[in-house]
């Protein structure tokens, strides 16, 4: 402990120090010991999950009231600057600066948000703080405004910086347009591109700077679509010896070298042989599905970002894997269709990894009484949130009114892999079987 106070180089109370507190709150601590933490937090979920099946009258309690053994966390092979992904805001400053890139300390709701810069986040990459400094030096040189409220107009907003192990970095900036004509619009657009090739952000080798305009806090390609200034239309990354293509709202994992050793883990729970067919629901551009493709006999992909099932069947065209398929669209609408026909004999391996919101009740539902689905992978990025109510409709006896009848799950194993190190945030894997 004394050692990992010595590297502590913020001054008390700064500001960099709320952030660093309010972001990644265990970077104080040695790494074992944020392992340890992240531990005792997977604990009391399986705890809690163990609670609500004894009230559905399952009896799911194991040794140290858990629902099933829970393995040590899995560590990082990278602790520190391991994100691919980073999002910065624009907003005030705690100098007052309107324009100030970083992330935020404070809430909404306390009204006492404040914009710091992220120098000191450790698990944010070098170069992902050298963008967001370009930005911020781009937009205070711009006669426009900053865009904090829509309501009071200003123009310049979000910055996302990708960027892979080949090197590469793509650069996206959302920008509320508000009145301007598209004789301005197209005047920013140069001035940014400019800048980025030409000016002092050129030092940033961007490999793809891509412009949105949205009226909305989010959007996806569809409603806004991203514009590209310059470059290259995607980022490549490789991963488990496949190459992967990425384009602006593609899902990737976050810490690239975890999601390799996440991959290789849940290949080894899928127990697949020659003869298994995967369903890879919420698959983003086929990691998980193309990493495991050589040892089953097809991949069914299912996505709704349609960017990113574009990805997908580039990147199993690219890398010679002809038995792979995938399906865009919300998974709610098309599993169902999926699965109620399914009439295949071969043994049918579900790995499924949603946001934080979980999978829509109808997915449950398909997969419960789908007879030839007997093992699940459920990989969860929020267990303690939507997902546990996923949990209990899994294991719940049937319910015909729940239109579950299919034979309940049990859950098996719980093994949580730290993609995330420095915060509080954990993958949890859960294997389940029928």
């Amino acid at each position: 402990k004394k050692k990992a106070r010595e590297s502590c180089s913020l001054p008390e109370s700064s500001w960099e120090e709320r952030l660093a507190n309010a972001v990644t709150p265990l970077w104080r601590l040695p790494y074992q010991e944020q392992l340890q933490v992240k531990y005792e937090s997977q604990r009391k979920i399986l705890q809690t999950l163990a609670s609500h099946l004894e009230e559905l009258g399952i009896d799911a309690q194991k040794p140290g009231g858990l629902c099933c053994p829970l393995q040590p966390v899995v560590p990082s092979p990278i602790i520190n600057g391991y994100r691919n992904k980073s999002t910065f805001s624009v907003n005030r400053g705690p100098d007052g600066n309107p324009k100030t890139v970083g992330l935020y300390v404070g809430t909404g709701r306390a009204r006492n948000i404040v914009c710091v810069k992220a120098n000191n986040m450790e698990n944010i990459p070098s170069k992902h703080k050298q963008v967001a400094q370009c930005y911020e030096e781009f937009i205070c040189r711009s006669p426009l405004d900053s865009c904090i409220l829509f309501h009071e107009g200003g123009h310049w907003r979000e910055l996302v910086v990708r960027t892979t192990s080949c090197g590469h970095t793509m650069a996206i900036i959302t920008f509320h347009p508000q009145e301007l004509s598209q004789e301005v619009l197209a005047t920013q657009k140069a001035l940014l591109k400019d800048f980025f090739t030409c000016g002092p952000g050129a030092v940033c080798a961007l490999t793809s700077l891509y412009f949105q305009e949205s009226t909305m806090t989010r959007c996806s390609h569809e409603q806004a679509p991203y514009q590209l200034l310059h470059g290259a239309p995607h980022i490549f990354e490789e991963l488990l010896g496949l190459k992967f293509r990425i384009s602006p709202d593609a899902f990737f994992q976050i810490n690239t070298a975890g999601a390799e050793v996440l991959y290789q883990a849940v290949g080894e729970l899928c127990q697949a042989t020659g003869d298994t067919v995967l369903l890879d629901i919420c698959c983003g551009t086929g990691t998980i599905g193309l990493s495991l493709a050589h040892r089953v006999s097809k991949v069914i992909g299912v996505e709704v970002v349609e960017k990113a099932i574009e990805d997908a069947k580039w990147n199993a065209a690219f890398n010679g894997i002809s038995n792979c398929e995938f399906h865009s669209g919300k998974a709610e609408a098309v599993l169902p269709q999926l699965l109620a026909s399914w009439e295949d004999a071969r043994p049918l391996v579900a790995v499924v990894n949603p946001s934080r919101a979980g999978l829509h009740y109808r997915v449950v539902q398909a997969i419960r009484n789908c007879r030839s689905i007997r093992r699940l992978l459920y990989i969860s990025c929020k267990p303690e949130g939507e997902a546990m109510r996923n949990f209990l409709e899994l294991c719940c006896p049937p319910d015909p009114r729940k239109k579950l009848a299919g034979e309940p799950f049990s859950l098996m194993l719980a093994i949580p892999f730290d993609m995330f190190p420095h915060t509080m945030h954990c993958e949890l894997v859960l294997l389940f079987t029928r």
